[in-house]
């Protein structure tokens, strides 16, 4: 039993004999205010257990988030580098194309050889600089450069090409060898 029960069943048996119905009311008042306190107290544990819970909660939230984007993190990274390594192949691809000009124009070997510096650059902007740092990159030279931009892209849009086409193939004929 309650205390606040024995005090209104004490307060009753009270009233019966002698206690004036002041006494009464005073007791009931004492218990009623003791409920009060008592709800209050509950009230504050509740509110900090509900506190403690939503801060434990946001901890494991704010934990998934760092987790997911550390593992984005490191799938950019990875696919930095691997951009890089494309372009520098790139480059090297172009080197070559550039030496079959070398004995019947040497000027269009020289420029050919200047765009393959320039994916070299950029290929190793990619592998050691930040997202923004490239796109800026790209807009300046594009800005200073226009006709060299619009051939570097035409290139990279044949390549771009050439490798699906040939990885394409390459997935097709692996495809028919398993049947």
């Amino acid at each position: 039993m309650s205390e606040f029960e024995s005090h209104i069943r004490q307060a009753a048996s009270q009233g019966q004999g002698s206690t004036s119905s002041q006494t009464m009311k005073d007791k009931i008042a004492d218990a009623g205010g003791e409920v009060r306190q008592r709800a209050g107290d509950a009230l504050r544990a509740s509110t900090d257990v509900a506190r403690d819970k939503f801060k434990e909660a946001a901890d494991a939230a704010r934990d998934v988030a760092e987790g997911a984007a550390d593992h984005f993190q490191d799938k950019a990274e990875q696919q930095q580098r691997s951009g890089a390594d494309f372009l520098s192949r790139f480059a090297g691809n172009i080197r070559q194309a550039a030496h079959a000009f070398d004995s019947d124009a040497p000027f269009a070997a020289r420029g050919i050889n200047s765009a393959a510096d320039y994916v070299e650059d950029v290929g190793e902007k990619v592998r050691n600089g930040t997202f923004g740092d490239l796109v800026d990159g790209a807009s300046d030279f594009a800005k200073r450069q226009p006709a060299a931009f619009l051939g570097l892209s035409v290139l990279a849009g044949f390549a771009a090409i050439r490798f699906f086409k040939a990885s394409g193939s390459k997935a097709s004929s692996d495809g028919e060898g398993a049947s």
